[in-house]
């Protein structure tokens, strides 16, 4: 009787830390500014309990697991206080490439220490970076971002004010591992976030029929990019880049086919000899640039050619000068433009009247990819492809990997 009157007190203790330890989260974001238009959440005790029960599942891990389990450990011991939910969000009217995210600190020193370890540079005024990453440390606070131009904002909105109200994760986030959520006045667009054994999906609607037969038809393809896109994609696109071309353009519709050549690239410098004269010196190397053909179709295609005139975009030689990869020539027809490379002709595929972007991966792009650390360089060329598809409302992007003996969250 006495050991039963110990067991089951300590059978509930036990129920209570393991909820609290993994499934209490707590879903107040307060780390979110009201001029926010895109939010990431993710899940860190979802990812975490998926962690392991891949690890668990895949004995075969276990020996090759140190270096990961350090890695981990090390961001654990950083002095980080680990969020329920990391939130990263985008500030309105910035770049698309600028993304912040704010974490709480138990340690601010240790955590310095731990930067400086992994080889930040000191900036000043605790503030660190290294390559496209910075850092600024707030008191027991810590802003990270892609960038540090929206850092003094951040601080002002969320750091130094002690009203700062709270967000719901219920608004971006059910029950997923992750979720991207773009927000545009009071509404917002949800988007989940899941990592299977050999993909990630981001999508916003879990029926997948319609999907999976656009993706059916590139099974048995090789081109490195075929792309099919209406007037609404056009738009939506290009206010990552220019929010008057879509419509400026007159564009109807875009179809894009490109194939990656390594080529000889020949670079001229000059010497001089004892004489002073000038002698030019000619040296080669190797580049990778892509052949292509891109067909636009417009309301207007006069417009559209004059457009890409005012735009100083088209040359006396009738190149697409706003494409870097030379050369190409640009040409009018009665449905819009053609742009095309000059070096190798592109064998374009029938058209299959849907809105995709498809990528997949070639040698040629990520042994190019110099700047990429050895981590990186391994995820790119694990890659198999990318799939974004479009019908009506529904969106949905797969990021594919090829067959490995190790599901994604192992070998990531």
């Amino acid at each position: 009787m006495k050991k039963k009157k110990i067991i089951v007190p300590l059978l509930v203790l036990l129920a209570v830390a393991v909820y609290f330890v993994v499934f209490h989260k707590d879903k107040n974001l307060r780390y979110i500014p009201e001029n926010a238009d895109a939010v990431i959440l993710i899940d860190s005790k979802k990812l975490t309990g998926q962690y392991l029960f891949s690890l668990a599942t895949h004995p075969s891990s276990w020996s090759g697991s140190d270096a990961k389990g350090k890695s981990s450990a090390s961001i654990r011991n950083s002095g980080i206080r680990i969020p329920d939910f990391l939130q990263i969000f985008h500030i309105k009217d910035t770049k698309f490439s600028e993304w912040y995210s704010v974490l709480e600190l138990k340690d601010p020193q240790q955590f310095i220490a731990f930067l400086k370890k992994q080889q930040f540079t000191d900036k000043g005024n605790n503030r660190f970076q290294k390559d496209q990453f910075f850092f600024m440390i707030e008191g027991n606070h810590c802003v990270a971002g892609t960038s540090d131009s929206a850092f003094e904002t951040i601080k002002k909105q969320l750091l130094q004010t002690s009203s700062s109200p709270a967000r719901n994760t219920d608004e971006f986030i059910q029950n997923t591992l992750g979720s991207i959520s773009f927000i545009s006045g009071k509404k917002i667009k949800n988007f989940t976030i899941e990592l299977n054994d050999d993909e990630i999906e981001i999508k916003n609607n879990s029926n997948l029929n319609a999907f999976n037969s656009i993706e059916s038809k590139f099974q048995k393809g090789d081109q490195f990019l075929e792309m099919e896109l209406d007037q609404e994609n056009i738009r939506n696109f290009s206010r990552f880049f220019n929010k008057s071309i879509a419509d400026s353009s007159q564009a109807t519709s875009l179809k894009a086919t490109a194939n990656l050549e390594q080529v000889n690239d020949t670079i001229i410098s000059y010497e001089y000899d004892d004489n002073f004269n000038e002698i030019e010196k000619k040296t080669f190397q190797k580049i990778t640039q892509p052949n292509y053909s891109i067909e636009i179709q417009s309301k207007n295609a006069e417009k559209t050619w004059d457009y890409f005139q005012s735009k100083k975009w088209i040359n006396s030689e009738n190149q697409f000068t706003a494409i870097p990869f030379q050369p190409n020539e640009i040409s009018k027809n009665n449905n819009g433009v053609v742009i095309k490379s000059t070096r190798k002709p592109v064998i374009t595929s029938s058209q299959l009247k849907e809105n995709y972007i498809l990528i997949r991966n070639s040698s040629l792009l990520y042994s190019s990819l110099k700047t990429l650390s050895y981590t990186e360089k391994k995820i790119v060329s694990d890659i198999d492809y990318m799939l974004y598809g479009n019908i009506s409302q529904n969106y949905w992007l797969k990021i594919k990997a090829k067959k490995g003996n190790l599901p994604l969250i192992l070998r990531w």
